[in-house]
């Protein structure tokens, strides 16, 4: 039987681990990227004005709706760029999670079930990604940690 050689388990140089938390972390943010860009897109005001319609029922008053619904696609491109990106990713995981907590209680306040169990993956995902950090090999946030620290000049 062959002997395996060092670089087996790795993927471009990556261990499974770290592959498969690129994969999943790429994806995420590619995601919540384009949830942002396309409200965005649509403009944040129709969107906004959207969110304060859906919960008119709620117990959620409209003045707290509306500059919620102003500042998420903004929050969420973000959030999705640096997870993307793999910049600031402990942040930006922190961030998105934040976000996901807010969400759900607005689902849950209209009683969105379906919906709601929908947004708990999505806190799972950003849960295991935070979990597994030490995984983020394939990210800015290597190059940005493993620069060489400045050091002090000496006067003459």
């Amino acid at each position: 039987m062959r002997t395996p050689s060092p670089e087996s388990g790795r993927l471009f140089g990556l261990t499974d681990g770290e592959a498969g938390y690129a994969l999943l972390r790429i994806t995420l943010g590619l995601n919540i990227l384009l949830h942002g860009v396309v409200r965005l897109v649509g403009g944040p005001g129709a969107f906004a004005d959207g969110l304060v319609k859906a919960f008119e029922t709620s117990l959620l008053p409209g003045a707290l709706v509306r500059p919620f619904a102003w500042v998420l696609p903004f929050a969420e491109t973000a959030v999705g760029a640096l997870l993307l990106l793999g910049l600031l990713t402990r942040h930006a995981l922190a961030a998105g999670g934040l976000l996901m907590l807010a969400l759900v209680f607005g689902t849950a306040l209209r009683s969105e079930w379906e919906m709601l169990s929908v947004q708990m993956l999505y806190v799972g995902l950003y849960a295991a990604l935070l979990g597994t950090a030490r995984f983020n090999a394939l990210a800015l946030d290597r190059l940005r940690l493993s620069a060489p620290a400045a050091t002090p000049r000496s006067v003459p």
